[in-house]
């Protein structure tokens, strides 16, 4: 018999006596400041409404309460029931887990098939679980009581396609408090209850004429806690407006106040429990669920890295169990970790997969990377894996190579000659046809220098315990030290520096690192050059005289005068040769041989010669000044400083200076151990650091 054809008579619902109803502890959002402040009276007069209004279109049959399991009134929580078959609940909180045994006597004195998850995987029944109306398929939601490791198992055992939609929003922590499917193909429901993905996947299921979006006002009255029967709507107060819509699709709208069980987080269909399920004749099971194992090695617990990994899988949209754990016994010892990770697609997974490898997860059963021939220059395979700044290697006829020119963002080319394998990052414009690139995460790993116990610090003006100032000092000092060594090694310092190390007065201080030999490459934007050369010919910075801290008459001009002149003499270098600038940061730059980019962006006037407008060689350029850097100065200057970043490999060196917060944390936060921010004006800051590096050369010298 299909759902259309059955007689709601013939219909059967599950309802317990709010004998024992309280809320007598807090386990979701609605029952907070509700703690024993229902009333007894009332609930037994609005359970005894629905109770009444639902037996007038099916059979409802009762379960007994139980003295000390109060929320045995919510019978939706009993199991899942699709034909003769219940998959019954494994409740989430032990102040719900004694309702179990009463629930399972019942449905197996009711002559039901009973199955069972194991205790460690959540499942919360009819809660997380809704049949399309129509007996099609199974929505089954998880994200805060239900895993979505049980979905497969639910497939498998009611023969029934599931589909899995991840809720976000704590409020509507089950299933049935945000989404009712509804007779005829509608559906009623509130969209942000629920993750991106889900959205796509309920669109993709019900077309937009039989979807019934509602407002929060009628969602957090749990108007989607509904009981459908036929074309019948029983259900909480709700708006007139919500109450038209549902009249205009065809239904007719019981409303019957549940207010005492809303301060349990319950209404209509947490009260109910449909046991007469059917599904379709034209129905087919399956399950869309991705499921992989990974495993861990390192400081697992004190350098965080194991929280980073389940953060990653939740917050794609996965679930985890961790399989095996085994915790390193002393300070230096590693602990290993093997855990089973499920996503609700290939996609979620494939983006799942990537973060974990990118912190060190590999998949403990080992193949070879999996290569895809380019089809199209400047295009690469669909799935193709997206390198980080992590030193990477890919397994190629079994043996580990390692990967060359490593960057953010990038795709991995493999090349054979000869006997040979190499493996190289790659722009993705710049595959060519018949590129083989590497694809998916098999045969790929990461390496990591041993994160460090000490936790990184954000150094600001904001800080407690130690003043603010001395904070930055403290810094400056370390950086200080740094450079002096990176200098005297023969080493290389890159800096990328925006115009407001001119507006600030940090100029002088930067050419007289560059002069003393702290910097061996400048990367930059026409601005840049253009206000430091403005004050080196004109003493002003944008019209600002930068003695005096005043506008000159007519200086909002001074910034042309000096490209049009530069322009005159062809580029940079020449003017300074003509003797046009004699101080300096550009000044310093052609002076000392120290090579320079300047990046150009559409809002750039002029601009100068030597500016590159054609954006991918200026990248290009970038790139060759930035290999073999051991540290990158970022000097304010976030549009050209994150496209550095994303050139850079780990193990360089990177301190990301800006008065904005969020400009250090966007930029230091790459997941390096060696990156730091620091929350300062960018003119002090250079300060600072040249008297370090001046006392450090002369040890007398005092402030």
């Amino acid at each position: 018999m299909t759902p259309a054809s059955t007689d709601v008579l013939d219909l059967h619902y599950l309802m317990c006596a709010p004998d024992f109803y309280d809320v007598d502890y807090v386990i979701n959002p609605w029952m907070e400041g509700n703690v024993h402040r229902s009333s007894k009276e009332r609930a037994i007069a609005q359970w005894q409404g629905l109770y009444g209004r639902l037996k007038e279109l099916a059979v409802v049959d009762l379960v007994l309460p139980q003295q000390g399991w109060p929320d045995m009134v919510f019978t939706a929580n009993a199991g899942l029931v699709v034909e003769r078959k219940v998959v019954l609940s494994r409740f989430l909180h032990p102040e719900r887990q004694g309702e179990e045994p009463y629930f399972k006597e019942w449905f197996t004195s009711q002559g039901f098939e009973v199955f069972e998850l194991p205790p460690e995987l959540p499942f919360e029944g009819a809660g997380d679980a809704l049949l399309d109306r129509e007996g099609q398929w199974l929505w089954a939601g998880y994200g805060f009581r239900s895993e979505l490791d049980a979905h497969p198992l639910i497939a498998k055992w009611l023969d029934v396609e599931v589909l899995s939609l991840r809720l976000i929003d704590s409020r509507f922590y089950h299933l049935d408090t945000c989404f009712c499917p509804l007779s005829r193909g509608y559906l009623l429901y509130y969209p942000p209850a629920f993750d991106s993905y889900s959205n796509r996947l309920i669109e993709m299921r019900v077309p937009v004429e039989r979807r019934i979006a509602i407002a929060e006002a009628d969602a957090i009255n749990f108007a989607c806690n509904a009981v459908n029967v036929g074309d019948t709507v029983l259900l909480n107060r709700i708006s007139a407006d919500l109450s038209q819509r549902l009249e205009a699709a065809g239904f007719e709208v019981r409303q019957t106040p549940l207010t005492e069980f809303l301060k349990a987080g319950g209404a209509a269909k947490c009260l109910t429990l449909r046991v007469t399920e059917t599904l379709s004749p034209s129905h087919h099971d399956g399950v869309t669920i991705e499921s992989r194992v990974i495993q861990m090695t390192g400081h697992l617990l004190d350098a965080g890295l194991i929280n980073r990994a389940l953060d990653v899988v939740v917050d794609a949209g996965g679930s985890f169990q961790v399989l095996e754990f085994r915790l390193g016994t002393q300070r230096h010892s590693t602990s290993q970790a093997k855990i089973r990770i499920s996503a609700p697609s290939a996609a979620i997974m494939g983006t799942i997969m990537g973060q974990l490898i990118e912190i060190g997860a590999y998949l403990p059963e080992v193949q070879d990377a999996q290569l895809e021939s380019v089809t199209l220059d400047g295009v690469a395979p669909d799935d193709f894996y997206v390198t980080n700044i992590f030193p990477t290697e890919v397994r190629i006829h079994g043996r580990w190579v390692r990967c060359d020119r490593q960057r953010m963002d990038g795709a991995i080319i493999v090349q054979s000659q000869d006997g040979e394998v190499a493996a190289t990052c790659s722009l993705l414009r710049d595959l060519r046809v018949g590129d083989r690139v590497v694809v998916g995460v098999e045969g790929i790993r990461t390496a990591h220098r041993p994160e460090q116990r000490e936790k990184k610090e954000e150094f600001s003006f904001m800080g407690a315990g130690v003043s603010s100032e001395r904070r930055v000092e403290l810094i400056v000092e370390q950086i200080a030290w740094e450079l002096r060594q990176v200098r005297d090694r023969g080493g290389r310092t890159v800096v990328t520096a925006g115009p407001v190390v001119v507006h600030t007065g940090g100029a002088p201080h930067l050419a007289y690192l560059i002069r003393e030999g702290y910097v061996q490459a400048l990367l930059g934007g026409n601005a840049i050059a253009v206000h430091d050369l403005e004050q080196a010919m004109m003493g002003t910075s944008l019209g600002v005289d930068m003695q005096r801290g005043i506008s000159v008459p007519g200086g909002h001009r001074h910034h042309l005068k000096v490209i049009n002149t530069i322009r005159r003499y062809g580029s940079i270098a020449e003017a300074i040769k003509a003797g046009l600038a004699t101080t300096g940061i550009m000044y310093e730059c052609v002076h000392r041989d120290v090579p320079f980019v300047l990046a150009g962006s559409i809002r750039d006037d002029g601009p100068l010669p030597d500016t590159v407008m054609d954006l991918i060689s200026a990248q290009q350029q970038y790139a060759e000044l930035i290999r073999g850097a051991d540290v990158i100065l970022m000097l304010s200057s976030m549009l050209h400083s994150i496209g550095v970043g994303n050139m850079t490999p780990a193990g360089v060196k990177m301190v990301c200076v800006d008065i904005n917060p969020a400009v250090v944390t966007k930029l230091a936060d790459r997941g390096s151990i060696e990156s730091v921010g620091v929350v300062t004006d960018v003119g002090l800051f250079l300060s600072l650091l040249v008297q370090q590096l001046q006392r450090l050369d002369s040890p007398l010298l005092t402030s």
